[in-house]
């Protein structure tokens, strides 16, 4: 400590790589993708609430999963499906495996992504359960709020919209109205995943390579 009182703190820090850093840039890669695989991206990014670059990261920056699953795609031909081009933002990194293991493998990069994103379904199944267990809790919130506004309308036809106690369940019904719209907005955002259909995925990618 020096005469003015003050702290002086001498921390050793790990050099960042340029290596590190640039594999953290994004770049943009295109790839021929089926409805389906593009629709799972789409659908786990937007129910997760994450952006779709962190979400396609997540899948194929791990070069040893991506060998693992290369391994199964020596040579398969991608003409089974009608597949449609589609660009993403991804990170260098993430674009440098999926190349290197590409190569390394013979497996078509639009395969290794198609095969990763399979990763995807236990979560899709999952959250449409959950988004089916909500539908049927949102009928009885819809009801109960329902029943709030009655009883406001109740209240202010015995006692008057100046009486305190209208004053207050009214207060309340405003909080719960705009509640209550939220949940509605957030099922509307979810009824993607409640159409979407995991065993069309899972046909599409168990026809690779027959």
């Amino acid at each position: 400590m020096n005469d003015q009182n003050e702290w002086t703190v001498n921390l050793t820090l790990p050099r960042a790589r340029t290596s590190e850093l640039r594999g953290r840039q994004s770049v943009r890669a295109t790839f021929k993708l089926t409805e389906a695989c593009i629709g799972a991206i789409s659908i786990v990014a937007a129910h997760l609430g994450i952006k779709q670059k962190s979400l396609f990261d997540h899948l194929v920056e791990d070069i040893n999963t991506l060998n693992s699953i290369a391994g199964e795609l020596r040579d398969v031909s991608l003409r089974k499906f009608s597949r449609v081009q589609k660009t993403y933002v991804i990170s260098r990194k993430s674009l440098c495996s999926l190349d290197e293991v590409s190569r390394a493998h013979n497996a078509p990069r639009d395969a290794l992504v198609e095969y990763s994103v399979q990763r995807l379904l236990p979560v899709i199944i999952n959250e449409q359960k959950k988004h089916a267990a909500r539908k049927k809790i949102m009928a009885d919130i819809t009801r109960h709020f329902s029943d709030g506004r009655i009883l406001l309308g109740k209240l202010e036809k015995i006692l008057g919209n100046e009486d305190p106690l209208f004053g207050r369940l009214e207060t309340l019904m405003t909080h719960y109205r705009n509640t209550y719209g939220g949940m509605l907005d957030f099922m509307e955002r979810g009824k993607p995943i409640e159409e979407f259909q995991p065993e069309l995925l899972r046909k599409i990618l168990g026809a690779h390579g027959k």
